[in-house]
């Protein structure tokens, strides 16, 4: 099983282009990065997590942006999104900024995207929460019409494009790897579309075989993000064949964080292969 991080990016922690080389260093396979475009100052939407909302949600630096700088300055290191609200993004625009990634690393980019909980930012950007699904659904397809087709072209309900050139493509054939991030209702979809799912780990390595139950014999790649730093939970997730887990790093500035990133790797040399 592989083991990666993941994290908020901020412009108050630990600078991209200092934390790839330093997980490459320690072994750590992938980094994935949250998103948020922005928080409404007025929102309802409660956080999943419970209680305020914390500090990194209002900083999170441009996903692909930070992933480019990183590409620059590592070797081995996977790039990933955990997740990019792609629902509250233009689609022609997002399929160039990861087939672009992708390229410029030499095929290191996997794409994890999800719907998301915050209705007010999506209104912000014109999105329909009660539709956010079906959209997802559509701009999915979209992207790996023109991921794959050197003419793509788009007709549905929400996404409508007449045919398109539009480079480059992946640098990985035929395209980056998918996950869908979120609960049941993402591992549906995931299957669905033939592509991996990416649920947030659990906290008993007892609920683990039921919280894969339902995907477990699809033959779809799993990334749980985050896992608990917890052997037995890792030890679980590694029998029931989930491909990878990222762990948690907290954003703080880089000396916390590298401190921190040598406690987390003690757990890779335990799942390196």
């Amino acid at each position: 099983m592989k083991i990666g991080v993941n994290t908020f990016l901020t412009d108050e922690g630990i600078s991209g282009t200092a934390l790839g080389p330093a997980l490459e260093q320690r072994g750590f396979e992938s980094l994935f990065l949250a998103e948020h475009s922005h928080i409404p100052a007025s929102r309802e939407s409660p956080y999943p997590g419970g209680g305020d909302l914390p500090r990194v949600y209002f900083r999170t630096l441009d996903p692909f942006v930070a992933l480019g700088a990183i590409a620059a300055v590592t070797d081995r290191l996977v790039l990933g999104t955990g997740v990019t609200l792609l629902i509250q993004r233009d689609v022609i625009h997002t399929a160039k900024e990861v087939a672009t990634l992708d390229h410029i690393s030499g095929g290191r980019a996997v794409f994890g995207v999800g719907v998301g909980w915050n209705r007010e930012e999506m209104a912000d950007h014109g999105t329909d929460p009660r539709t956010r699904g079906a959209l997802l659904d559509e701009q999915l397809e979209a992207i790996v019409a023109i991921w794959t087709q050197d003419l793509a072209e788009y007709h549905g309900e929400f996404i409508d494009f007449d045919p398109i050139f539009a480079w480059p493509k992946p640098h990985r054939q035929p395209h980056p790897p998918l996950f869908i991030g979120g609960g049941e209702a993402a591992a549906r979809r995931a299957r669905r579309h033939g592509v991996g799912w990416i649920p947030n780990g659990v906290s008993d390595a007892a609920a683990v075989p039921a919280q894969l139950a339902e995907f477990t014999d699809s033959g779809l790649p799993v990334t749980v993000t985050p896992a608990p730093a917890d052997p037995a939970v890792l030890d679980a997730y590694a029998e029931a064949g989930v491909e990878r887990v990222t762990l948690k790093l907290e954003t703080q500035p880089e000396a916390d964080s590298l401190r921190d990133l040598d406690e987390l790797a003690k757990l890779v040399e335990r799942y390196r292969d």
